[in-house]
């Protein structure tokens, strides 16, 4: 088993084991199993997976870091929301207004416009959550 916490600045969303995590970091999906090679990575917005005893849970997390060391895997995001607490309606309006930012600045370095990118892939994490997808 995986020892799985994931913690905010704010509170602390999970403290569990669990037989496999899949974590979004900044060079794509990571599958964990116990055992695991330890490792640290930035991660991406997007969705955490973890099952236990046949059951899966899932969290949109966005920013932070994620640190793997023996059978322990610690998250620590910037923010993170289970289905539960993700307001879609609110998402979805983030997501508009994101967009046309991302339109309004067609013109500028993409240096320049990787926040608001990373804001709508966060945005598009917890829409999917929410519609359990």
């Amino acid at each position: 088993m995986l020892k799985l916490e994931i913690v905010t600045p704010e509170r602390r969303i999970v403290d569990t084991e669990a037989d496999t995590v899949t974590v979004p970091t900044a060079s794509g999906d990571v599958g964990l199993l116990p055992g695991h090679a330890p490792m640290i990575s930035a991660l991406r917005p997007g969705i955490l997976t973890y099952a236990a005893r046949g059951r899966e849970d899932r969290i949109a997390v966005a920013g932070g870091f994620v640190e793997i060391n023996r059978d322990k895997v610690s998250v620590l995001a910037d923010a993170a929301e289970t289905a539960d607490e993700v307001n879609a309606e609110a998402a979805r309006a983030a997501r508009t207004e994101l967009e046309r930012s991302l339109e309004d600045a067609w013109q500028q370095p993409v240096e320049e416009t990787d926040p608001l990118r990373e804001q709508l892939e966060a945005a598009d994490a917890r829409l999917r959550l929410a519609a359990g997808k």
